[in-house]
């Protein structure tokens, strides 16, 4: 294995609940209230839908996608979900420092470093809003490709400790059955101060509407020992998962944090290099714009 490259879940789409437009010139995001499944193939006019969108949408009120049926690639919830505060450079996309609320990995003029991480609010670095959370949830939709993956990014709060709570408690419920539970992506709404009272949508996860606990947790663990009596080691493929992801210092590239940076930053203005990183530089050029 090449050290250095994070083996990652294969992505084979995307979900979405947002999409980038063009406003006098310039590439702006912009919030949506219904899901979106596209291929990794994007033009001019945006990401071509995947077939898998057209095809959930038929039975649906008003043609809006609000819920997607799903299942997880595995049994450890912190493999289904990953989520970081991370700070990406907005001209190139390049990760800058990734961290936990505890320990971040960093570009320096000293090279990558292990350093504390406060968390954005309490942190010099990644402060002004250039360092979020983000997260990217991996999941199942269909049986086409049994190791494939569609992955919703988001870097909303709501969404990453809505997801991070469900994935624990379903894990918890099916007896470390998680890959097998029958579950959905579901969009909801909410209004806050901050919103000023204007709704904001945010991903959860249930289990599908026909199902009850009971009737999910025994699918999942029926279905579980079928797998393991046909020989299916789930066990190895989170290990191996876990593997691939500890492979590299950043699980995520160039490519990917400028998609990020298109899709969840209306600011596109330009934060330091990784050649300069002293937060006291931050400070005064963020002072001058």
């Amino acid at each position: 294995m090449i050290k250095g490259l994070a083996i990652t879940p294969p992505v084979i789409g995307r979900i979405s609940i947002g999409r980038v437009v063009e406003k006098n010139g310039k590439r702006l995001p912009e919030k949506d209230d219904q899901f979106t499944i596209t291929t990794q193939i994007q033009t001019k006019e945006g990401w071509l839908p995947h077939p898998l969108d057209d095809a959930l949408r038929q039975d649906t009120k008003g043609n809006k996608l609000r819920s997607i049926p799903v299942t997880l690639p595995f049994n450890d919830p912190d493999l289904n979900l990953r989520a970081e505060y991370t700070f990406f450079d907005r001209k190139s996309g390049r990760p800058l420092c990734a961290g936990n609320g505890e320990t971040c990995r960093r570009h320096t003029e000293n090279g990558l470093e292990s350093l504390p991480c406060p968390s954005p609010d309490l942190c010099d670095y990644g402060s002004h809003g250039l360092c979020k959370p983000y997260g990217r949830l991996y999941v199942q939709i269909g049986d086409d490709d049994e190791l494939g993956c569609f992955v919703f990014r988001t870097t909303g709060y709501n969404s990453i400790r809505t997801l991070a709570a469900r994935l624990r408690y379903f894990h918890a419920i099916s007896g470390d059955n998680l890959a097998t539970l029958p579950l959905e992506l579901k969009l909801r709404g909410k209004s806050t101060t901050q919103s000023h009272r204007a709704p904001i949508y945010y991903v959860d996860l249930t289990l599908r509407a026909e199902k009850s606990m009971m009737e999910a947790v025994t699918h999942a663990k029926e279905e579980g020992k079928a797998r393991k009596d046909a020989g299916i080691n789930q066990t190895e493929l989170d290990r191996v998962a876990q593997a691939g992801l500890m492979n590299a210092w950043f699980e995520y590239g160039e490519d990917e944090g400028l998609q990020v940076v298109e899709e969840f930053s209306s600011d596109k203005r330009d934060p330091p290099s990784s050649k300069t990183v002293d937060p006291t530089n931050l400070r005064a050029k963020l002072a001058n714009q």
